[in-house]
């Protein structure tokens, strides 16, 4: 790929043109989508499914790896170096492919990632040697990582920003539910079959889904088919509409919108640019919201990765009951995703009234003149409070060697309002980036999986030094203390973003 150099019309690029999320204009204006609700319920659906894949891949692998460095003859430590090289790779890939959706099409690099993924899964699953691991769990985590970031480009396409919340807890419902089944799968596989079928399994999935996106997933970009309403040609048609339609040149529903139709911008003429996601790095109100994310995002990592091996070691559990004890937090992440789009929706609402505001679901609103960050992070506040809470909370019942249910329940809590505030914040990021989301979500994952590595690289002394109880403290406080970027963020966003939109 070639990529140009980075400088102010980089993003310009993708966001000068006028944001489709305009007001009605005079003469009534296009619909912001044109897309059916069954036809988004297809979406989100499909794009679900493939969001799952990064975190599964990674909490799968866990129960195998005892059994991997067996059989490869290889130590623990260098097992260990594939799940950081993964994380890596899932920092950097979603920079490159994420600017590619935003320019290309999200179909075709959907196709495009799960293609890489299955075929690469197919390799770990004959592989014979600790190189070749290595290798093919970079190239994994390079299909895969990239999913989410899509996802939330989807999201911005077919979703107007009052609808928005429901759209991103419908979509983060997949990728949250991970670290519950995933251990779980992953250690009956282990036990019943071999680490081989781990990749055979995931190659299957992901294959299956390839299929179902090949046939069944529309284009979205609003570069290429606008609202909905604008026929999608070649590679931007599914399967299926071109098995139905071969002899058609586009898809059946004619245009609807005006020449002068703002709600579909011109395609930007430019290579896709991988450094646009570090260049969004440096607004102000982007790096707040990143840097929220990234907190909890370690604290989530550090907890999963500590989980097992704390039961194992305090409360006796066999490696089987240390898979099932993931599901609580899973549960919880999912009931999160669902509760976040609720309360960001009637968050929406309710701050459009204060500013006498009417919401217009069907056309979008000017977030120009909306002071969305205010609208987001309405909820905000509990969430931090108490997931910060809980987190000190499960430390120190796990130090204090309490009944397990306890820590189990603090997970479940945990698990709910880190979800919610994870939605909260990836978005808002959405909703300030709306001409490059995926691009946005890129920055997000570049920031959040350095400072993860970190946190895990730390994880182990810590725990060592000062027990669980002062570790999660430790990580909880951090939590408690992302309060102070909320209010920032809150209190001048919409001014950092009026300026910026001023200065071009």
């Amino acid at each position: 790929m070639v990529i140009s150099p980075v400088t102010e019309s980089s993003i310009h690029d993708l966001e000068k043109q006028e944001s489709p999320l305009q007001l009605t204009s005079p003469d009534g204006g296009a619909l912001y989508s044109h897309f059916t609700q069954p036809q988004k319920r297809l979406i989100i659906t499909l794009i679900a499914f493939a969001g799952l894949f990064s975190p599964l891949s990674s909490f799968i692998y866990f129960p195998a790896i005892t059994s991997l460095a067996s059989s490869l003859n290889v130590s623990v430590e260098k097992i260990n170096l594939t799940i950081t090289s993964y994380m890596v790779v899932a920092g950097i890939a979603p920079a490159v492919i994420g600017s590619m959706s935003d320019v290309t099409g999200r179909r075709i690099v959907y196709i495009l990632t799960m293609g890489i993924y299955t075929a690469a899964n197919v390799g770990l699953a004959v592989c014979n040697n600790w190189s070749s691991l290595l290798v093919l769990r970079m190239v994994q985590s390079a299909g895969s990582a990239a999913t989410i970031a899509i996802a939330y480009g989807v999201v911005s396409d077919i979703a107007s920003p009052a609808e928005r919340g429901s759209y991103v807890g419908a979509v983060l419902t997949g990728p949250n539910i991970a670290p519950a089944i995933g251990p779980v799968i992953g250690g009956l596989l282990v036990q019943y079959a071999s680490w081989r079928w781990i990749f055979g399994f995931l190659a299957i999935i992901s294959g299956i889904c390839m299929v179902l996106i090949i046939f069944f997933l529309k284009e979205t970009s609003r570069f290429i088919v606008g609202n909905g309403s604008k026929p999608a040609h070649g590679i931007h048609r599914t399967l299926l509409s071109c098995l139905l339609h071969p002899l058609s040149q586009h898809a059946q529903t004619p245009p609807i919108e005006s020449e002068n139709d703002q709600t579909v911008p011109k395609k930007p003429s430019r290579i896709p640019n991988s450094l646009v996601s570090l260049r969004m790095l440096f607004f102000p109100d982007t790096i707040l919201i990143t840097l929220i994310y990234s907190v909890y995002y370690t604290t989530f990592s550090c907890i999963q990765a500590s989980l097992s091996p704390l039961f194992i070691q305090i409360y006796g559990f066999t490696e089987f009951q240390a898979g099932l004890i993931y599901i609580p937090f899973g549960l919880g992440a999912a009931l999160g995703s669902w509760l976040a789009g609720k309360v960001m929706n009637r968050d929406y609402r309710v701050v459009a009234a204060q500013h006498g505001i009417t919401v217009d679901k069907a056309r979008g609103d000017d977030l120009t003149k909306f002071p969305i960050e205010k609208a987001r992070f309405r909820s905000v506040w509990w969430t931090i409070g108490i997931s910060g809470a809980s987190v000190v909370g499960y430390g120190w019942a796990v130090d204090k060697r309490t009944s397990p249910a306890i820590p189990l329940i603090l997970q479940f809590v945990a698990g709910t309002t880190i979800a919610m505030t994870f939605n909260i914040n990836g978005t808002l990021l959405t909703d300030i980036h709306p001409k490059a989301p995926a691009s946005a979500q890129a920055a997000n994952n570049i920031v959040r999986c350095a400072m993860a590595a970190g946190g895990l690289a730390l994880l182990q002394l810590i725990l060592d030094h000062v027990g669980p109880g002062w570790c999660f403290t430790l990580f909880g406080g951090t939590m408690l203390g992302c309060l102070g970027l909320a209010w920032v963020e809150w209190r001048f966003g919409m001014g950092w973003r009026q300026a910026l939109k001023e200065a071009r």
